[in-house]
């Protein structure tokens, strides 16, 4: 069992974590958003629980579910709020990331370091990075990171569509009139599975 605190009211976990009665005492936990189809969610008297039943696959729309997680969250003033998916590794971690944006006033490539530095092995899909690229352009005007799918090398399958491998970069200035997915020339070394890893020198805001 993981907990991840993002901040001091934020935390990230697994699925097993909210079944932890007393762990959820300790953190102060009163509402749990629940980002899975099947798993359950615990009863605890004042604790909400929100369920958002998304699967774990590109094509899952979990950004019709950004502006409403992310306003619970915000409007959360009784306690703790825990955000948990089956392994805290991909839906819950761009629910987080999608909150931070909408009402911590940074971008996505400062929300996605942000997490990361709490939970440094969260991995989202190809798709879930498209849906957040797309919150980032419509609440800022402009994206702050691209990605590409990893081509598959001489000894490398294919990626599947459920396990997508993604290079996520800064943009620059210069980059912002190019189409996100479409440069493979301008790219960082460093290679990451599931576009969960991101280079490092995009400007970091106090937050």
């Amino acid at each position: 069992m993981l907990l991840s605190q993002v901040t001091p009211t934020l935390f990230l976990s697994g699925a097993d974590a909210p079944f932890n009665a007393a762990l959820m005492s300790q953190k102060g936990i009163t509402l749990i958003v629940n980002a899975t189809l099947s798993h359950a969610c615990p009863a605890y008297p004042g604790v909400e629980c929100v369920r958002v039943p998304v699967c774990d696959l590109p094509s899952a729309r979990l950004g019709e579910h950004f502006d409403r997680v992310a306003e619970r969250i915000h409007g959360n003033h009784a306690g703790g709020t825990l955000v948990h998916c089956a392994a805290g590794l991909s839906r819950s971690p761009a629910l987080v990331m999608a909150y931070l944006m909408r009402f911590r006033g940074v971008t996505l490539c400062q929300a996605h370091r942000w997490v990361q530095k709490s939970r440094p092995f969260i991995c989202l899909n190809a798709g879930f990075w498209e849906q957040l690229l797309l919150y980032e352009r419509r609440l800022y005007g402009r994206n702050t990171v691209w990605v590409e799918p990893e081509r598959a090398g001489p000894t490398q399958t294919t990626p599947t569509p459920q396990n997508s491998w993604l290079k996520v970069i800064p943009r620059s200035p210069a980059m912002t009139r190019t189409p996100v997915m479409s440069r493979a020339k301008v790219m960082s070394p460093k290679v990451s599975r599931r576009g969960s890893m991101m280079s490092t020198n995009c400007p970091r805001k106090q937050v």
